[in-house]
């Protein structure tokens, strides 16, 4: 059998305090954040783009209570930046839901495979616009946007979105209940 698990990295978030200066560091470990767990991760490209801030990650906020009663623990949102960057746009988009996650250096993202250059933008190295379903640190299903490639023309947008999420984990719990119901009548 082949799968794909996730990589080990590091995130480096910051956080709020009640202490002066009233943040702190805080690391967040991809063996935290996935194993044990079934969560869905959303990558984009960036924060404060177009696609990303009016589209994606606003789709995924509205949907985030019919992901979690679909089996998932929680819904996270990727990009290549870090997490004052992250943090600022997620709160000026007003999700209170999605976590962030900022993959300031890219190393996730490039250890996934999905580190592009998008320098025909000015936006330099970034992340390929995709979603997944991880189980247990192992990627169960992805959901990667077409024509991926280097300083690609155009912002794809099909097949990441949270309505596609939302039906395909709607579709493996019913195949999940169906199997359980066959087995035990057999």
């Amino acid at each position: 059998m082949f799968y794909v698990t996730t990589p080990n990295v590091t995130f480096k978030t910051r956080v709020q305090t009640d202490e002066a200066p009233g943040f702190a560091w805080k690391d967040m470990l991809t063996s935290e954040m996935f194993g044990s767990r079934r969560v869905v991760l959303v990558a984009l490209p960036g924060a404060f783009t177009p696609t990303c801030s009016s589209t994606h990650l606003p789709g995924y906020e509205a949907s985030y209570n019919d992901i979690r009663e679909l089996d998932i623990d929680e819904v996270y949102c990727i990009s290549v930046n870090d997490s004052f960057v992250m943090n600022s746009w997620l709160k000026s988009l007003s999700i209170e839901n999605v976590k962030p996650v900022p993959d300031g250096a890219g190393e996730f993202t490039r250890k996934m495979g999905f580190l592009v250059d998008k320098s025909n933008t000015g936006f330099g190295y970034r992340s390929w616009r995709y979603s997944m379903v991880i189980d247990n640190g192992i990627v169960e299903q992805m959901f990667i946007e077409p024509g991926f490639d280097d300083n690609v023309d155009g912002d794809p947008f099909q097949i990441s979105d949270a309505e596609t999420m939302v039906k395909y984990l709607s579709d493996v719990r019913e195949a999940r209940a169906k199997a359980q119901e066959s087995t035990e009548s057999s």
